[in-house]
């Protein structure tokens, strides 16, 4: 009897114990976005990119908005504003100095919601052509296991496409070798706008 209630008592507590932590409030709570990937202090923006301008304690000015391909956002009382080519922090800075004709000790801090222009392509003998979104550090190889391959896909064949000072050079990739662990020094890190081609 005495061993029935044990079992009873700690059941209770086990239930207990999970429904607590279940209804706990996360550290991760509130921030939809926890797993998207965030834009480093260096990140430049650029057009497509997303957005958030917040002004402190100034709500009609605070804004989630594109950036024009143009490179411009549009704020109320500002106008036209350049955004691409500038960090968050110096676009924050920019905005400041802006709005201190119009609001006394403006507080902007800008936030990249979507990393929309940070892109590479895949097109050819591929599983998934077309645009990539560009994460931190992504390599050729991890390019590839994302977009796969046809049946037809020559991949001794396969190429980087890259506009370096208005010039297009072509990087070779073996990818037999690369998976193999040799010829690792093909395996480049991509930039925004290069286009990997499968033949």
């Amino acid at each position: 009897m005495k061993r029935t209630i044990t079992v009873l008592i700690a059941t209770v507590f086990m239930l207990g114990t999970a429904v607590w932590a279940q209804n706990s409030p996360s550290k991760n709570s509130g921030s939809p976005n926890t797993a998207a990937p965030q834009a480093s202090p260096s990140y430049v923006i650029g057009p497509d990119d997303t957005l958030a301008v917040n002004v402190w304690k100034e709500p009609d000015l605070t804004a989630t908005l594109p950036v024009r391909a143009d490179g411009m956002i549009s704020l109320p009382l500002l106008n036209d504003v350049q955004a691409s080519g500038l960090t968050p922090m110096q676009l924050a800075a920019s905005i400041t100095e802006k709005l201190k004709k119009f609001v006394a000790d403006p507080r902007v801090t800008v936030t990249v919601t979507q990393m929309n222009s940070q892109r590479v392509y895949v097109t050819g003998e591929v599983s998934h052509s077309g645009p990539m979104p560009l994460t931190p550090d992504m390599t050729v190889l991890q390019a590839l296991s994302s977009a796969g391959f046809t049946q037809f896909a020559n991949t001794k064949g396969i190429y980087v496409l890259r506009n370096e000072s208005g010039t297009q050079k072509k990087y070779p990739v073996n990818y037999k070798k690369l998976i193999k662990g040799e010829d690792n020094a093909s395996n480049i890190l991509l930039k925004p706008g290069d286009t990997i081609v499968v033949p």
